[in-house]
Parts: C-alpha cells; sequence; structure tokens
C-alpha cells in the first residue's frame, strides 16, 4: 500500500521547515553577522555602545542566528607565520629558582658562608659563596630544587644542571628539560592564542603548530594583519614587582637582580625594581573592564587563593613603600601601599582609553603568552578575492541547479518536479547543517556543494528508473510507485555509503582545503540520501492521494 504514517509525515516536513528555518540566517548574512559580532563584543567586554546596540537589535534574538563560517579564502582576513622565542622561557624558569635557592643557602650560611649573585648569561643562574671549599654542600642544596624529567626520551635525567668553578655555582636547565619546556611552550603559546582570538568574537581560525617552533595563525574576517599582531603579539606579562628607586637615565646599569622598566604615564621616568615579583599574571582569574574612582577607564582584577594570600602577605609588610604593576617590561602604575591589601582584588588605572581598557582584560583574562612572537610572514587577504570566489560559486550553483532541474524535469514530468523541490530543500538542509555545526566553508567547500547538487538526484534516478520497469510488467500506478522506492533502496544506500567512506578517509587524512571539501561531500550526502528516499516520496504520495491518477508516466 502506497502510504507514510501520519507521525512520519510529521516528522519528514519538521525536518524540513527546521532545515529551512536554521538556513534562512545565511539569507541575510551581513545583518546576521553584525547581529553576532555585537553580540560577542557586549557580553565579553560587558560595555554597550549605540552602534553595538544597532547592530544587536538588527536581528531578532529568538531566530536562529548561526551562520555558515567563510574560510580564509573567501572572507579575506589575516595570515601569520610566528616564531615562539623559547630560549625566554629558560631565563624565567631560572630566575624563579633564585629566590628559593637564596633562602636554603642563606640557612646554611655558617657552612656555605656570605652569598650572593653574580653575573652570567641569559638562561643562567650564578652564584657565589664565601667558603669555597664547602661547595659541595652548596650543590646539594641546589640539587634539591631539581627534579627528575618525566619524558621517555629525558627519563633518568634530572631537570637541572648544576656545576662549579671555584667559588661560583652555576645552575641552568638541562637539555631535556629544555626540550621538554619547548614542547609545553609551544602547547601553552597555541591555547592563549586560541583563547585571545575567539574573546574578540572571530569564528573558525586556524591556529596550528607547524615545525618545533613556529605557530600558523590565519583568521578570517579580521581587518588587516596589523591587526592580528596587536591582538595577539603582545605577551601580556603582567608582574607585582617591589620598586627599589627610580632614574632618568635610560642606560643606568641594574644591580645583580634588579631591572629597569620605564613608566608607562611618565615619559623619562625609569624605575629600578626587583627582578622576581611577588605575584604575577598567572594568579589571575578574572579580569574586567571598568572605572575608577575618577570615573577614568581601568581594569579590575582579582587573583586566586594562592596570588591573593602572597599579595596580601607582601602589602601587609610593606605598607608606606611603593610598588609596581609591570605589564610588558613598562610600569602602568606605581602605587604606595597604603594598608594591606587581603581581598585579593585590585584595580589597574592609568592613561588608556576604554577600547584599551576592554583590550587589557581580555590579554589579561586569556593570559600571558610565555614568550614572545616573532612573525616571519604576514599576510592580510582581501574580501574582494574571497567576494569574487563566492559570486564564482553562486554562478557554478546556479547553472548546475538550473541544468539539473531541467534535466529531470524533461526526462521524468511530474516526477522530476518533485525531485527538483527535494533538491531545493537538500540544499537548504545543507546549509543549516554546515551553520548548526559551525563548520567552515572554503572554495573546495563549494566545490563540494556543487558536486551534491549533481549528485543529489542520483538516488531519484535510480527509484524513476525502477517505477519505469515496474509499469511496464502491468502493475498498476500505486503498486509501481511502492515497489520502486523499496527495491531501489539497497542500491541507493550501498552507493552512497561507500562515497561516504571515501569522505571520511579524507576528512581524517586531509587537511586545510580538502577537509573543507570532505565537510560539504559528507554532509551533502546524508541530505541527499534523506530528500531522495523521503522528501520525494512523502511529495508523491500527498500527489497521488490527490489526483488519484488511473495511469502514470515517468
Amino acid at each position: 500500500m502506497l502510504q507514510i504514517d501520519r507521525w512520519k509525515r510529521i516528522l519528514i516536513l519538521g525536518i524540513c521547515l527546521l532545515g529551512l528555518l536554521y538556513a534562512m540566517p545565511n539569507a541575510f548574512y551581513a545583518r546576521v553577522e553584525a547581529h553576532n559580532d555585537a553580540m560577542a563584543r557586549i557580553e565579553a567586554t560587558g560595555v554597550t555602545t549605540p552602534e553595538l546596540q544597532a547592530a544587536a537589535e538588527g536581528w531578532p534574538n529568538w531566530l536562529p542566528s548561526s551562520l555558515v563560517n567563510l574560510g580564509l579564502d573567501l572572507r579575506g582576513g589575516a595570515h601569520l607565520l610566528a616564531e615562539v622565542q623559547v630560549e625566554q622561557v629558560y631565563k624565567g624558569r631560572v630566575d624563579a629558582i633564585w629566590p628559593e635557592l637564596r633562602r636554603a643557602l642563606a640557612a646554611e650560611r655558617e657552612t656555605v658562608g656570605a652569598i650572593r649573585r653574580v653575573e652570567a648569561p641569559e638562561g643562567v643562574l650564578a652564584v657565589e659563596i664565601g667558603n669555597p671549599d664547602q661547595m659541595a654542600r652548596a650543590l646539594d642544596i641546589a640539587r634539591s630544587f631539581s627534579t627528575p624529567v618525566t619524558t621517555l626520551t629525558g627519563a633518568g635525567q634530572q631537570s637541572l644542571a648544576i656545576a662549579s668553578d671555584g667559588a661560583v655555582m652555576r645552575i641552568q636547565l638541562s637539555d631535556a628539560e629544555k626540550a621538554l619546556t619547548d614542547d609545553r611552550t609551544i602547547q601553552q603559546s597555541l591555547e592563549i592564542i586560541r583563547r585571545r582570538v575567539d574573546e574578540v568574537g572571530t569564528r573558525e581560525p586556524t591556529i596550528m603548530r607547524q615545525g618545533e617552533d613556529r605557530i600558523l595563525i590565519q583568521v578570517p574576517g579580521i581587518g588587516s594583519a596589523d591587526e592580528l599582531k596587536a591582538l595577539i603579539g603582545t605577551t601580556a606579562q603582567l608582574t607585582f614587582n617591589p620598586v627599589l628607586g627610580s632614574t632618568s637615565d635610560p642606560e643606568a646599569a641594574p644591580g645583580v637582580g634588579q631591572i629597569i622598566a620605564p613608566s608607562l604615564d611618565n615619559p623619562g621616568l625609569y624605575y629600578i625594581l626587583e627582578d622576581s615579583p611577588v605575584v604575577t599574571g598567572d594568579d589571575l582569574v578574572d579580569a574586567m573592564p571598568g572605572t575608577d574612582e575618577n570615573g577614568q577607564p581601568s581594569v579590575n582584577f582579582r587573583f586566586n587563593p594562592t596570588g591573593a594570600r602572597a599579595f596580601g602577605a607582601y602589602t601587609s609588610a610593606n605598607i608606606g613603600q611603593p610598588f609596581a604593576i609591570v605589564l610588558d617590561n613598562e610600569v602602568i602604575s606605581a602605587p604606595v601601599i597604603r594598608s594591606a591589601i587581603t581581598t585579593g582584588s585590585g584595580q589597574i588605572s592609568g592613561s588608556m582609553n576604554f577600547d584599551q581598557a576592554s583590550q587589557l582584560a581580555i590579554l589579561l583574562r586569556a593570559g600571558a603568552l610565555p614568550a614572545e612572537l616573532e612573525f616571519l610572514e604576514e599576510r592580510t587577504v582581501g574580501p574582494e578575492l574571497g567576494q569574487d570566489s563566492i559570486d564564482a560559486g553562486k554562478v557554478a550553483a546556479s547553472v548546475g541547479f538550473a541544468a539539473v532541474i531541467l534535466l529531470v524535469v524533461m526526462s521524468y514530468g511530474i516526477f522530476g518536479v518533485f525531485a527538483s523541490i527535494a533538491l531545493a530543500v537538500n540544499m537548504a538542509i545543507l546549509f543549516a547543517l554546515l551553520s548548526v555545526i559551525g563548520a567552515t566553508l572554503t572554495l573546495p567547500g563549494i566545490a563540494g556543494i556543487v558536486l551534491t547538487i549533481g549528485m543529489a538526484v542520483d538516488a531519484n534516478v535510480l527509484v524513476f528508473e525502477r517505477i519505469r520497469e515496474e509499469l511496464r510488467t502491468a502493475k498498476g500506478p500505486a503498486r509501481a510507485i511502492e515497489l520502486g522506492y523499496e527495491k531501489a533502496m539497497s542500491a541507493i544506500v550501498d552507493a552512497n555509503i561507500t562515497t561516504l567512506i571515501v569522505a571520511a578517509i579524507l576528512f581524517v587524512l586531509g587537511s586545510g582545503p580538502v577537509k573543507g571539501f570532505a565537510v560539504t561531500l559528507s554532509l551533502g550526502i546524508i541530505t541527499s540520501v534523506f530528500t531522495a528516499l523521503f522528501v520525494t516520496r512523502l511529495l508523491t504520495i500527498l500527489w497521488f492521494e490527490r489526483a488519484r491518477p488511473k495511469t502514470i508516466e515517468v
């Protein structure tokens, strides 16, 4: 009997309507994109301007707002290849040992004598002791700060390489620890760059490791490579350092364990700071833009319990003394500690506008890059090039769509009309799926869509030819249609499963453009099978129930 249960009809129609609903935002791409970007910025910064409010109201919140993400080759954007300066991390790791090592050696002062840090190459900690004949004891104390390396290649090695020369002990990272640190630094840089880009609402960036110490960054929709560099190139290393003094001479030589940093608010003023910070930005758990007591832009921050305890202990012991808030080796401000700050929260204010405060909050929330990035290659892909590709893709898809419709209608009459309607529904559901899953559409992806249009009617052709064969055996129209769908089912499923397997292999083993092609091809196969086996069949049954033809021609 040629029929479909009512609940199945409702389900099929519901899927088609949902497909049309979720594909609809792509017909108003610019308006919906402006709405999404405005909502993302408002949520990230907490600041609402009239322009952002107008853009946010340009699309109703109760309608779907998921869009097909356009890749760099279609939308334009920025391309950067950055090299991570991993050597900087070695210095930071070694410098972090000095405060604890100094306390441990000071506790053994009667044995090892007086201690002081002396000049050494970057990444090396050199400590001179007063009693060279007790160097063995000093080395034992230093070795207590070394830990076993936990990688297979570094098994049996220690994290620190410690040696002595007369009265001087030299400490640096071992080769195995450097290799482990390099890998950790690259992974951390990848994650922080991804968080920074995601914070500003940019969709589907490509951020991946290349080689040993390089990172490829491609961000669609961003204005220029310089804009992208400004967002991710800042290390955003926030520290709170004790102030030892100030000078107007930028060439002044700091003492061992000290640094000189310029003042951001007072040009020509330079602060002499302890190199070892009291607290770092690693202890921050939140940072939000706001205003200070004078209504000026500021950034409010909050420490985790560890940072709050360290900051509270330092401010309690140094009331009346200045301390510096340092961002990327520049002193943002150097307030005097008026009272103990034990709440774990504080405020950064100074010469910044609201946009700069929002940007600083984003950087601090995302975390500090462990090392600086050196940009080896930068390109800006103009959106007009992508628009040309989109226009060419539209022409190709339109021509293919029209040609397929013309062919099936001329070949199969009313059944060809049903196949053409199903093809339109197929495209809507395909774009709905691409929008919902957040897939990135690239130029090869457009090729996959055009190929899907050509392949979509294959299943219908198999069904219609099977119906023709059944009609030749003098079966009635209803029975011929029913048998046509039943007997063509296995051939349709087998043919599409093999293609789907190939598409899955392309997705797993391929990269970049190949993956984009595989995604659209895979989704196109799924939607094509659904529309061929269910949508065209439902349309045929609805027509048959209404027209009740005695004979049919296919």
